[in-house]
Order: C-alpha cells, then structure tokens, then sequence
C-alpha cells in the first residue's frame, strides 16, 4: 500500500467513524438543529444546494426563519422549465435571499457543436456529467459542507440514505436534514407557511429537472419515476459516488 492509499484509508475510516456516532445524534433531529449545527461547524464553508422542488423549498424557508447566512446554490444547466426560473426570483423576494448560479463552461450552443444535438436524449449520462456533475465538482472545491434536499421516501435508490454522509467525489460533508420526512410532510410544512411552490407539482410532477427530461408520474410511482422516463436513469449523477459516464455509455 502507498503512502497515498494509506492517508486515503485513514481519512476514510476516521470519517465513517465520525458519522456513525453523529447519526446517532441526529437521525431523529429536527431540521433546524441539523442545520444550525451545519453552520456552527463549518460557517461560510457550507453551502445549500437546490432545484428548487418541494424539499428545497422548505429547507430555505427554515434558513430564511433561523436566520443561517447559509449561502443557496443551484445549478443552472440552461434547460430548467420556465415555472422554475419564476420560482427561483419568487422564493428570493419572500425569502430575502439569493440563490447563486452555479453554470456549466460549456454553454448549450457549445455542447451541441462539440457533441451534436439535444446530447440529453442521445447520451443523457453524459449530458448530466457535463451540465451538473463538473460543475457541481468545481463550486464545492473549496466547500467543506453541501446541504441538500434528499429524502429516503423519494426513490428505492435513495431509501438508504443518512442525515450526515461523507462525500468522498467532492470532498464535502453532505448534510441531509429532511432524510426522515415523506412527501405528506413536505406538503404540510409548504402548506402551513403557505410557501410559494412549483406549479408543476399541481400537474403530476412531483421532482422536477430539466424539461426534456422530465415527466409527470403515474399513481403509485416513486417521485422520480418521471425523470428520464424509459432510460435505465433515475438520478443525474450528482448523489451517485464516483459518477462517470465513460462506464456507462459505449459512445465515451
């Protein structure tokens, strides 16, 4: 074993050691203790990221009342639906906050020379790693903390998932404080505060991405189901450790 296979296996597991003993603490916390925690552990170097769905609504309405200069990211990959782009400006002025944008380098006119056109609908894994992997990689660099929306209910791929993880791709502590939450709750909490929401989700879409690849759900469908509806895809590649579509795609 190297040198670096070592240090690599020691931050490893003193990281699984950490996490264990604070998801015993926090598996049955509120979102507002997780979050304060998040901000008094790792201050301006933890960062919320959001699609702006049902999760991140609520998660930045707890924010904007607790008052966490937790800076709100999303990553804009040019092909987010018009509902979307109204909701990120309506959520900003109730909220009295501002979500930064976090782009690819290459814009959608630059990837349809290089790769041809909608690559989403051709090689979508790839189309994802360039729109929202990379650039996700890039802006968390030099982040400590990314907070995000998650919940277990969502799909049978994230049903697994912790309050606090380890991402080792992008070398953040990943903080998940709606993990125990099922959409009847989001609904309640967005319904109690009479929070502004997608109006999407009123037409059966219940996770809403970029708008060529997304779909309403059918009755008894994940969440998820509705996004690249009849790929073998549920997730874009930002939660997926080590997420390369090289391994997937026959074309890379």
């Amino acid at each position: 074993m190297s040198n670096r296979q070592r240090n690599e296996w020691i931050t490893a597991h003193t990281e699984q050691k950490d996490l264990s003993v604070l998801n015993s603490e926090f598996e049955h916390a509120s979102p507002d203790v997780i979050l304060k925690w998040s901000y008094e552990e790792f201050g301006t170097r933890v960062v919320m990221g959001t699609g702006f769905g049902s999760s991140g609504v609520v998660l930045m309405h707890y924010l904007s009342e607790l008052g966490l200069p937790v800076q709100v990211f999303t990553l804009d990959t040019g092909l987010l639906f018009d509902q979307t782009y109204k909701l990120w400006k309506t959520l900003e002025r109730k909220l009295r906050l501002k979500v930064e944008r976090v782009s690819p380098i290459l814009t959608l006119s630059g990837q349809k020379n290089r790769f041809g056109e909608n690559l989403w609908q051709i090689e979508p894994d790839k189309c994802c790693h360039i729109r929202k992997v990379l650039p996700l990689k890039k802006y968390l660099s030099n982040k400590k903390g990314w907070i995000t929306g998650l919940r277990r209910s969502q799909s049978e791929y994230r049903e697994s998932i912790r309050k606090i993880e380890w991402d080792a791709t992008n070398q953040v502590y990943k903080i998940n404080p709606l993990a125990d939450w099922d959409q009847e709750e989001i609904w309640w909490y967005i319904n109690k505060h009479d929070l502004p929401y997608n109006p999407l989700h009123d037409e059966g879409f219940p996770s809403i991405g970029c708008f060529p690849c997304t779909s309403p759900v059918e009755e008894g469908e994940d969440e998820r189901a509705g996004r690249w509806k009849n790929l073998q895809k549920t997730e874009c590649g930002i939660h997926v450790p080590d997420f390369n579509p090289a391994k997937r795609s026959s074309a890379e």
